[in-house]
């Protein structure tokens, strides 16, 4: 140990295409073999990242060595004021002394409350409750729990947190009325965010359906899976040349499940490595919604053990739709899209795992613990159907 220990403090900087060979010992050191996200495994992506405009990546080395032993990003794209939080990571031999804390919250004071961004949202994993005790400490809160939602090794479980610009939460636009299964996912969020679903109508629930019979897909229709990043892109411009026609922040199509028949289209986010995909849009989109289950059990045996769709919490045949196929309510982003100059829209996360849940492997901090019962009484509520007790007969005496 030096006696200086102030001299030991790592310096945060910008990071720079020089920093990409340290940069991925680094995620190597923290996640192993199994990190699923090219911004610490892909050289070409990360180069991209550190020149991108909409981008702020920050890492931290040591004044002495010039080691590089930390390194998290806020990333945006052109036409959105919402960022993402990702590759939050600390050296194992640097832990315990605030440095992720000290990152995430520089990222903060450079893109929230500037004019730059409205919010930032993180995923963070669940396996120990320091990683939310760093985004929470930086002001985050959660929205919710993302079940098995990634393959490390194993499967995890993510909780989703976000943090707001000043003033974005109080301009969000109501929303009449959604379905009965949303309503504890709407009360945990009015406590945890101090907001208000007041003038929120619940909806009578709709007839429950049988648990889907696995792995057969529950309909007829014979699907395509094409997996050509580049052409899957221009056909989704040429079906969704507006972005206000859908809209899933940070996640571009690489995959389209095209109905055998061609009456219709599905255009998905499919990540091999990390075991998830997020359902992006339909053509047409009411088609669509109505082969939810053939679409699951295709994506499944493409090796996607967990499905997730974004849904606007005002579109309540949408989210029905997802309800009546299996879908979870797992989290609620409160005012995520932006509307106008001063208008937000709330929207929901539903998702879908194909694999066990082990609840029991889920470390949550207090804040995160309603989110998890939440989570829990959907899953209970749509997988375990409580059978009425017949009374016993009576016994003659």
């Amino acid at each position: 140990m030096t006696s200086d220990p102030g001299r030991q403090i790592p310096v945060v900087e910008r990071a720079g295409c020089a920093d990409i060979a340290d940069l991925r010992h680094l995620y190597y050191a923290v996640y192993g073999p199994h990190y699923p996200v090219a911004l610490g495994t892909d050289p070409a992506e990360m180069a991209r990242l550190i020149q991108d405009p909409h981008t702020v990546w920050l890492v931290a080395r040591c004044p002495r060595s010039n080691a590089l032993v930390g390194s998290a990003a806020v990333h945006g794209e052109p036409g959105s004021r919402l960022g993402r939080l990702e590759g939050l990571a600390v050296h194992p031999d640097h832990r315990g002394g605030g440095l992720a804390a000290r990152l995430t919250e520089r990222l903060c004071e450079r893109t929230l409350g500037t004019g730059r961004l409205d919010s930032v949202y993180a995923t963070v994993r669940t396996v120990s409750a320091g990683p939310q005790r760093v985004v929470a400490h930086c002001g985050f809160r959660p929205m919710g729990l993302l079940a098995n939602a990634v393959a490390l090794g194993s499967r995890e479980s993510l909780a989703l947190y976000a943090r707001h610009s000043p003033g974005v939460l109080e301009r969000r636009v109501p929303v009449p009325e959604v379905p009965a299964p949303l309503a504890p996912l709407l009360r945990t969020v009015e406590r945890g965010l101090s907001i208000s679903y007041a003038g929120t109508r619940v909806a009578p629930p709709s007839p429950a359906l049988p648990a889907p019979p696995s792995p057969a897909p529950a309909s007829g229709v014979r699907l395509e899976l094409i997996e050509a990043p580049a052409f899957v892109r221009r056909r989704f411009d040429e079906h969704f040349p507006d972005a206000a026609q859908w809209f899933y922040p940070l996640h571009t199509p690489n995959t389209l499940l095209a109905a055998a028949d061609g009456s219709f289209e599905v255009y998905a986010c499919l990540n091999r490595s990390g075991g998830y995909c997020a359902l992006l849009a339909g053509y047409p989109s009411a088609t669509a919604a109505a082969h939810l289950e053939a679409l699951t059990h295709a994506l499944t045996r493409a090796g996607a053990g967990y499905v997730e769709a974004l849904v606007p919490l005002a579109h309540l045949a949408a989210l029905s739709a997802f309800l009546s196929q299996g879908f979870l309510p797992s989290a609620l982003y409160p005012a995520m899209r932006r509307e106008g100059d001063d208008r937000f829209h709330d929207y929901v996360v539903m998702s879908r795992t194909a694999e066990q849940i082990d609840f029991r492997g889920m470390v949550v901090d207090a804040p995160l613990q309603p989110y998890l019962d939440a989570y829990v009484s959907a899953w209970s509520s749509r997988y375990l159907p409580v059978q009425p007790v017949p009374p016993l007969p009576e016994v003659a005496p």
